[in-house]
């Protein structure tokens, strides 16, 4: 096996599009389960596998990112799940960092929403090539032209349909396949794709006439012909470069187009990529070992207060038991129980190539953001911290505790969950989150998993800005400031804010110290 049969990949939606649903479909088609409703919950939870903690099964979401590996006719499928709640979370974006590709899931009825459009802004910051799967065809849906030119006017892309839903909803008889000139239709009578492909010559077929009604014949003749005239035809270099989105249409929950994306993946997704560090890109055949912390992700088996780095590998060859340098502190840690994944279920990873992703145990020496490497001579780059949008001050319901909240808040902070800022003036910490449900996910897992009662409560900054600048001219924006002053988990001094307008006047009266919105890990 070599890195160039690895795909990493993340499947990206708004809520409600289908994607947990679709995660199932493509790992029951690997192989990596044998039974539609394993990646589904015991008893009435019904939440997908990687959904495991507390939060997300009471509200049948995606909190945090997990990987599910499988393989498929010699290549090797990592497949990344990022959350699809409202609140995008830094969570998701340092996922996204970690794959080479997208599948984008699209509503039929409802098309592009505010969270695909954002998360699509990511993956373009990346230039991650990206695949669009429209989802739920067998319902009323809008009309598949329509769909298109949203994709191509609101995300700026070419698009190319590689098939075709003949009618939507109560008209659906099926999916023309334009690349294998296959037609797929329902059966049996829950309606779903069974497996049986009628291969035609092509759409002047007389073979279709006797597999659809005269009116979805008529349907598919005239718009199969639209739609191949009309649209970009699909260009490698285009989609790898992120310039164009092949276009399929299905149903995950009716099995209809998950064949066609895996074998597009397969085709056509890249195997791993360049990527970047200083002082310079690192490409997947370098010799030596490197990668990246993007995630770290404690108590995922509660009985064991454990705690998982998980590392995207970018180039060398990785064997158990290798000495490896983390560019936090320098000194070089032995992986002698690394993880493979699927969801919950792990087992240990004797050798890893290139674009894999691999779990690390460790007890808080590793943190997002940490570049391994074999020589210690290369960092991994565009991991930010990013300015929070939500900031409150934390208030323990039993004082008692204060040791077993601030061990709670740096654990938290490290995984990405929230931000914590302890004040220089004032003892109640600040945790600042991009999203609310972040919030959400904080108090839950306080509780649940450190024993810790605790609420929230409106703090009196807006937003918070990384100070750098002159040791002196800290020293003096220090002096006059403390009441707003504070400190990030790493010591980092950090400007609270009251407002936007209270960071861009003291910029305007301080203007040799910068107020960063942002911070490289």
């Amino acid at each position: 096996m070599t890195a160039l049969n690895r795909r990493t990949f993340a499947i990206i939606s708004h809520p409600d599009a289908g994607k947990t649903t679709l995660t199932e479909k493509l790992l029951l088609t690997g192989g990596a389960i044998h039974l539609a409703g394993e990646v589904k919950a015991r008893g009435a939870a019904r939440r997908a596998r990687s959904d495991w903690m507390k939060i997300e099964q009471q509200r049948g979401i995606s909190v945090t990112s997990s990987v599910m590996t499988f393989e498929r006719q010699g290549i090797t499928f990592n497949l990344l799940d990022t959350p699809g709640h409202e609140d995008f979370s830094e969570d998701t974006y340092r996922t996204l960092t970690a794959v080479d590709s997208a599948i984008m899931v699209i509503d039929a009825a409802k098309g592009i929403e505010p969270q695909t459009r954002k998360l699509f802004e990511v993956c373009r910051l990346r230039s991650v090539p990206i695949i669009t799967f429209v989802n739920k065809v067998d319902r009323e849906g809008r009309d598949p032209f329509e769909l298109l030119d949203e994709v191509a006017d609101a995300l700026a892309l070419d698009v190319c349909p590689m098939s075709w839903p003949v009618g939507m909803g109560g008209q659906f008889e099926g999916i023309y396949d334009f690349a294998r000139n296959t037609l797929m239709q329902p059966e049996g009578p829950s309606r779903e794709f069974e497996g049986a492909f009628t291969q035609v010559a092509g759409l002047d077929d007389p073979v279709l006439a006797e597999k659809l009604s005269a009116q979805g014949l008529e349907r598919l003749t005239e718009e199969a012909e639209l739609a191949q005239g009309g649209y970009a035809s699909f260009d490698l270099e285009a989609y790898r470069h992120g310039d164009l989105t092949p276009v399929f249409f299905g149903s995950a929950l009716k099995q209809f187009g998950i064949e066609e994306l895996i074998n597009a993946i397969a085709d056509h997704a890249p195997p791993p990529r360049s990527q970047p560090a200083e002082p310079e890109s690192v490409d997947p055949t370098r010799k030596d070992v490197t990668g990246f912390i993007f995630k770290v992700q404690a108590n995922m088996d509660p009985q064991h207060r454990d705690r998982i780095a998980f590392m995207r590998l970018v180039s060398g060859t990785f064997k158990r038991g290798m000495k490896l340098v983390p560019s936090g502190h320098g000194k070089p840690i032995a992986v002698h129980s690394p993880i493979l994944f699927f969801a919950q279920d792990r087992e240990l990873a004797d050798e890893a190539l290139p674009g894999d992703i691999i779990g690390i145990p460790n007890h808080g020496t590793l943190r997002v953001g940490d570049t391994l490497s074999e020589k210690n001579d290369v960092r991994f780059t565009g991991l930010p911290n990013f300015a929070p949008e939500i900031l409150r001050r934390v208030q323990l319901k039993d004082p008692t505790k204060t040791k077993q909240l601030r061990k709670a808040l740096d654990d938290l902070s490290e995984e990405g969950v929230i931000q914590v800022f302890y004040p220089e003036i004032g003892s109640q910490w600040v945790v600042g989150v991009v999203g609310q449900l972040q919030l959400e996910v904080l108090i839950s897992r306080l509780e649940a998993e450190y024993k810790v009662e605790a609420v929230l409560e409106m703090a009196p900054f807006d937003t918070a800005r990384w100070l750098s600048g002159p040791a002196d001219a800290l020293e003096a924006f220090k002096r006059i400031s403390m009441n707003n002053l504070a400190k990030d988990r790493d010591g980092n001094p950090v400007f609270m804010a009251r407002s936007a307008w209270d960071v861009g006047y003291q910029q305007e009266k301080n203007p040799e110290l910068t107020f960063s919105a942002t911070r490289e890990r």
